[in-house]
């Protein structure tokens, strides 16, 4: 760390600082409106499990409370149906396509955010703000060039593939393993994010915590469970609803360590989900329970995969109340630059824009945005959307997927644990194409739960709407094989 980053700045001192550092991500500083900001991220977590939104659930007392006196955006969609295309997204303010991560494999290297991408985290670094990543990375769990080290974050506590044992995990400090001690690795995470807000109280700080939960595999203390048990509920469901409530004691941690820090007036504290809830299983291991009316789940791009909501809170400058504004996961990592009055430098287009008008009350225009998972065979039904004001257009399928052997399966529950025992990632999957489905088309205004297909009646959207998608994913198709971003 340069004596740049190790100085300490007051909060005046940080709204004075000029754009006089040196190098190809310098951005230009200007007034803020909060010093630090956390941005806490579930992993899986549903619209519905969520208490303000579905009382029933239970489970988040602490987030139920930091709602109550938080800015609401019920219309907040993340950038993908799965966790590390939503990431990358959310890191660098573009289409994760863009950036080369389309899915989550971490042996194909299809989760490997390109080298030449710029982070929230970087930006923020180079302006001697303090960043640390607490949690689950997979945003490139194989080779040392992908590190969160190397991305932006001064520190890193967590792991880098897409899920981890939550007793008997495997993580790393900085580089360092650090191996399981009988403590469920959502305390570890909210310890260590209270530990990070403790010693960087002094200076001005960008905290991720992106809690593993409630992603499988499905567990948590069994007292927690014993209280969700209900003659409704599967035990798969009481268990996710305990994993919730430990993160979301967890969560209250945090925000009392803010508090007692003296800092909860210069925080900007952010929490959302990476994607919808899993809802898949039958008989006891069912994962089914309600998620607000949407249609479809995790890895869908219907509503119920990617609307997840958006909670803002700074007391004294984020407005309380809901939101409706179309807030998409591109959104975030230019919104908190600009709330922070750091300028992105921007070597590369960004397709967020910053959204800081919204946090006071203020209103926003809708653009047309945009999603895409490229699935693996036999899954022949890749997902594809785009939304323009209340249209929605959803294609089951597009261009190409990507074809998977039985050797991922092998190695794929060993990355997770030992990501630094690979060097380097196998051959890109091999290109196959599937059946074709017909587009449908839902009026989000009168259909919120997508269940009429409207495509009949509106065919000139239809058409407009299939011709825009189609556009887009040659343009980010275009970028992405630019890079080589599979290697």
């Amino acid at each position: 760390m340069t004596e740049f980053h190790k100085q300490t700045l007051s909060n005046d001192g940080l709204r004075r600082v000029a754009a006089d550092i040196t190098g190809d991500l310098t951005g230009k500083m200007t007034r803020s409106a909060a010093r630090n900001v956390i941005l806490i991220l579930a992993d899986d977590m549903g619209y519905g499990d969520f208490g303000f939104a579905n009382p029933d659930a239970g489970c988040t007392p602490s987030l139920d409370e930091i709602a109550a006196t938080s800015r609401i955006y019920s219309q907040h969609t993340s950038a993908s149906p799965v966790c590390a295309p939503a990431r990358a997204a959310l890191l660098t303010g573009r289409y994760a396509q863009r950036t080369g991560v389309i899915d989550t494999l971490e042996a194909r290297g299809t989760d490997r955010l390109a080298r030449g991408e710029v982070t929230v985290a970087d930006v923020l670094r180079r302006q001697g703000v303090a960043t640390g990543l607490v949690g689950k990375w997979h945003t490139g769990a194989i080779g040392a060039e992908y590190h969160p080290l190397r991305r932006g974050f001064d520190e890193f506590v967590g792991f880098r593939g897409g899920w981890q044992d939550y007793w008997d995990w495997n993580l790393e400090r900085n580089g360092a393993r650090v191996a399981a001690d009988g403590r469920y690795l959502t305390d570890v995470l909210g310890a260590e994010a209270v530990d990070f807000v403790r010693r960087h109280r002094d200076q001005p700080f960008f905290l991720h915590v992106a809690f593993n939960a409630p992603h499988f595999p499905y567990q948590a203390p069994g007292a927690l469970i014993a209280r969700h048990r209900r003659p409704d509920r599967t035990e798969r469901v009481a268990t996710v609803y305990a994993m919730i409530e430990a993160m979301d004691a967890a969560i209250g941690r945090l925000r009392e360590a803010v508090d007692d820090c003296g800092l909860a007036e210069d925080t900007l504290f952010l929490v959302t989900s990476d994607n919808g809830p899993e809802l898949g299983g039958v008989g006891d291991e069912s994962a089914a329970r309600p998620n607000h009316g949407l249609a479809g789940a995790k890895q869908h791009v219907l509503e119920g995969g990617i609307r997840v909501p958006l909670l803002a809170h700074q007391p004294g400058v984020v407005r309380a109340g809901d939101d409706h504004s179309f807030v998409h996961g591109v959104d975030l990592a230019p919104t908190i630059l600009g709330h922070l009055g750091v300028d992105h430098p921007a070597p590369k287009p960004l397709d967020g824009r910053d959204l800081g008008a919204t946090l006071d009350g203020g209103e926003v225009s809708d653009i047309p945005r945009f999603w895409q998972w490229t699935r693996y065979a036999p899954q022949l039904g890749t997902n594809a959307a785009v939304r323009d004001g209340r249209w929605k257009l959803v294609r089951p399928a597009v261009e190409e997927l990507l074809g998977l052997d039985q050797r991922d399966e092998l190695i794929d529950h060993d990355i997770k644990r030992h990501p630094e025992r690979y060097r380097d990632v196998d051959d890109p999957p091999v290109l196959i194409h599937p059946v074709d489905t017909e587009p449908m088309l839902f009026d989000l205004e009168q259909d919120p739960g997508e269940q009429i297909d409207v495509s009949a009646e509106n065919p000139f959207v239809r058409a407009r709407l299939l011709d825009a998608l189609a556009d887009w994913y040659d343009e980010v198709e275009r970028e992405r094989r630019l890079i080589g971003a599979l290697r």
